[in-house]
């Protein structure tokens, strides 16, 4: 019995559909599934799959969409189109290219897809050209034009054009622009063009959000999402989230991070990965192991990314043995670990002091998970084994990289230099930091430093008018602590805070009861040509202690306490701290560029092992 038309056609919607489907979910196996087995395909069947091929990108999927595009009866313009897409989804600009040139007929998002394709794998020239001899276009051409301008950082083109474009109502057009802004470091554009947007959407104020804290302005990244809540015309997704948690994590702003967690649990999106993640991360960075671990365990799904992030935060905390033990519950759960978790790894074996475990991690990384070191995991390795002394391995490595050594791993070498009182080495890494960038201040500080230690003055001075001769500027240190919501900031010495003498009457208390206890000021620290009475004056108004006195005077008794530097701890306030947590029987965390240490008791979670 033959079937009628009308039910023909339906049969071919349903199973069109079920293919469909599957491709928005992004099963592109289930797409292929119920492609293979729908008998009555039309040629909307064909381009559905199709467009699965293009929006799942990757090892053979450009084979996969050729082979099935030539099984077409009929390819229309949608299933040339698709195809298209699918050449520049792989990287392959040259199929585009012959393709785009054999195409019987070609619509404007034919021309908008080789201006899109051609600009997203950098020949923004030849987009241009072809955006130029296009015979009409619509406002996704100006959009893929003006936002393929932003993009590569072209602003002055990018506004010429966006003044150009006919439809001067496009929120799209408007928030390119906003973005590229942003990301060229030009805020006060970015902020011109955000306040005259006719019309805003989700991805317009993502773009500020992200734009501020990629700009070093958090707080108008918290100011802004505030704003955006309280507008409530927009709901926030887990972009916007990632993005001002990052903010609260570089502010430790931790009081507004657990807001976002209260608020977020409100919603459907609270409890997805891509916002737990975040929230973990914020935790972790401002100081708070214990709701981070808390959050982890009630995770319902958590991704590579998920225990990355709790792997990396145990690190962070000098807690190394629980970072390994995770990392092999992590394995034994089947997850496959990448680059990001070797890195988190290496860090807890440094700050563990695991040396040959770190370095069995680092073979077996490269032997069992064919993973290739980066950058960052020979750093880690380098303080792995400047941290155990053994200089002249960490140079070794050093100089085996297959690559230009980052910085960061002749700083690691620099810093040794000055605990094992290696000059000879230490000359090496500051001269090659300094070759690397002139106006590096931190090559020059380190070695001035070393020299400081040795009482070899005039190399200080050397040092200090090779600097001025360089136009370098020493980043200034600072130590900040978080009080009822306000930020207060101390810098060695401060002249500034309205509490100072408040400040120096516990300190000068402190300091009595310290030395009562044994404690003697490191004068390796008091790093000037002065008497050795004004040494011990500055090391008790180093930042640091400023900010712990404060904060003893200005909280209840008991209350932990979350200082923050921006460069690293001082040894001599590495030592007070751990006393001063004594006595005054509470919790000091403090996190410097590099850790976080935990003084309780007397006694720190690094075990003096930093």
């Amino acid at each position: 019995m033959a079937l009628r038309p009308s039910v023909l056609a339906a049969t071919r919607r349903l199973t069109t559909a079920a293919v469909a489907a599957a491709v928005r979910r992004g099963d592109l196996a289930g797409a292929e599934e119920a492609f293979a087995s729908t008998h009555l395909k039309t040629t909307v069947t064909y381009n559905c799959l199709l467009s699965g091929y293009a929006k799942a990108p990757g090892p053979g999927r450009i084979d996969a969409a050729r082979h099935l595009f030539d099984r077409i009866p009929q390819p229309d313009a949608v299933s040339y189109n698709t195809l298209l897409s699918c050449h520049f989804a792989n990287g392959d600009v040259d199929g585009a290219r012959r393709l785009f040139s054999a195409m019987p007929v070609r619509d404007v998002t034919s021309w908008n897809t080789m201006v899109s394709g051609l600009s997203k794998n950098g020949a923004l020239e030849e987009a241009k050209a072809v955006f130029q001899a296009m015979p009409v276009r619509n406002s996704v051409s100006w959009n893929a034009i003006v936002a393929a301008l932003a993009a590569s950082g072209d602003m002055d083109t990018a506004e010429e054009w966006f003044r150009k474009a006919p439809e001067k109502k496009d929120v799209v057009l408007w928030t390119a622009m906003v973005s590229g802004y942003m990301d060229t470091g030009n805020v006060q554009k970015a902020i011109e063009f955000f306040e005259a947007m006719p019309v805003r959407n989700l991805v317009s104020w993502n773009a500020m959000v992200s734009g501020y804290v990629k700009n070093s302005r958090a707080r108008d990244a918290l100011r802004v999402f505030k704003t955006m809540v309280d507008d409530g015309t927009v709901q926030p997704n887990s972009s916007t989230l990632s993005s001002v948690l990052l903010g609260c994590s570089n502010l430790s702003a931790v009081e507004f991070g657990r807001q976002i967690h209260q608020w977020c649990m409100k919603l459907p999106l609270g409890r997805s990965v891509a916002v737990g993640t975040p929230l973990l991360s914020m935790y972790c960075k401002c100081g708070n192991l214990d709701d981070a671990c808390k959050l982890f365990n009630e995770m319902h799904t958590r991704d590579v990314i998920s225990w990355n992030a709790m792997i990396s935060g145990y690190a962070q905390h000098g807690d190394g043995l629980e970072a390994i033990k995770l990392f092999e519950k992590m394995k034994d759960d089947g997850l496959v670990p990448d680059l990001i978790t070797f890195v988190a790894v290496l860090t807890a074996c440094v700050h563990t002091g695991l040396c040959d475990f770190g370095i069995q991690c680092f073979e077996t990384m490269q032997e069992v998970y064919r993973i290739e070191p980066r950058a960052d995991h020979y750093s880690c390795m380098v303080d792995l084994l400047c941290r155990a002394g053994l200089l002249e391995r960490a140079v070794n490595m050093i100089r085996s990289m297959p690559f230009e050594p980052h910085p960061s791993a002749y700083g690691t070498l620099l810093t040794a230099c000055r605990v094992y009182k290696n000059l000879d080495f230490a000359e090496f890494a500051a001269g090659k930091l300094i070759e690397q960038d002139p106006q590096n201040a931190g090559a020059y500080v380190q070695l001035a430093n070393i020299y400081a230690v040795a009482n070899r003055w005039a190399d200080v001075s050397r040092v200090r008018r090779w600097m001025k001769d360089n136009a370098v500027v020493k980043t200034p240190g600072y130590s900040w602590i978080e009080i009822k919501g306000v930020r207060h900031e101390f810098r060695s010495n401060d002249r500034l805070h309205p509490q100072l003498d408040l400040i120096h009457e516990k300190l000068d208390r402190l300091e009595e009861q310290m030395k009562a206890m044994g404690y003697i000021p490191d004068l390796d620290f008091a790093l000037h040509d002065v008497e050795e009475s004004l040494k011990v004056q500055m090391l008790m108004r180093h930042s640091e202690k400023l900010a712990i006195a404060f904060g003893l005077v200005s909280t209840p008794s008991g209350m932990t306490l979350r200082i923050f530097k921006n460069l690293r701890v001082c040894g001599d306030c590495h030592n007070a701290a751990k006393i001063i947590s004594k006595i005054e029987g509470r919790e000091i965390i403090l996190r410097d560029t590099t850790r976080f240490h935990h003084f309780r008791g007397g006694h720190c979670s690094c075990g003096d092992y930093w």
